[in-house]
């Protein structure tokens, strides 16, 4: 049985969790901030003591990758890490738009063939989006994308694209009206740590783990950088 405590600072919510076996068995939330270096102590304490209290030993550490705020990662990894570090346990790192398209296939009809496109503000019409499939696999790679009403066309003429995230309502205004009845928007979907559980676990029954030592999370500077 795997055992991991779960880190998510990407965005301006700030959440820890701890699971077994992908099952949720304790989370704390804060959704004023950002503030996540006054409340991440705080609830990793928490979290700990409570596996502590039940006798759980820890087999890993999974925490958001990116991308995402700079300061929010940096704090995150920070922790992540230390914890690894003191505890010699394990680190597993979880893409962010990964994350975020959790939520969705659990609680929406997503149709057979449908997409997935989670959206990350950025600034003005900028946003930080990937595209999945409905077993999350890649359509289409972690990018920075300037919307304009043609955005994503390709994609919408095949089938249905569901779009959600802090981002996608930018998106949604320039398509209103323009009959694109393949765009799916939904809203209130943000990136949590109990979202991060199943996707965690699979990476720790496959090896799929990072190295405390050299890891480091995809800022968004990062996308902005790569296009000069």
């Amino acid at each position: 049985m795997a055992t991991i405590l779960h880190i998510e600072t990407s965005t301006k919510v700030c959440s820890v969790a701890l699971s077994q076996d992908g099952a949720c068995l304790t989370e704390e939330v804060d959704m004023t901030g950002p503030n996540h270096a006054a409340v991440l102590g705080g609830f990793v304490r928490e979290v700990l003591s409570f596996a502590d209290s039940h006798a759980l030993p820890l087999d890993a550490v999974a925490v958001s990758c990116g991308p995402g705020s700079y300061t929010g990662l940096r704090i995150g990894v920070s922790m992540a890490k230390g914890l690894c570090y003191g505890r010699g346990l394990k680190l597993i790192s979880v893409p962010t738009l990964e994350i975020m398209c959790v939520p969705l296939l659990l609680r929406e009809e997503v149709e057979e063939g449908a997409l997935l496109c989670p959206m990350l503000d950025a600034r003005r019409m900028e946003v930080y989006t990937a595209v999945y499939d409905r077993a999350l696999r890649v359509v289409k790679p972690t990018s920075a994308e300037i919307l304009d009403a043609s955005s994503f066309d390709s994609l919408t003429e095949k089938g249905k694209v569901y779009f959600f995230g802090d981002g996608s309502s930018k998106f949604h205004s320039l398509i209103s009206g323009t009959g694109r009845g393949n765009a799916q928007f939904v809203d209130d979907v943000i990136p949590l740590a109990r979202n991060m559980m199943p996707l965690a676990e699979r990476r720790f029954l496959q090896g799929q783990t990072e190295d405390v030592a050299y890891f480091e999370p995809f800022y968004l500077k990062e996308f902005v950088a790569g296009k000069k």
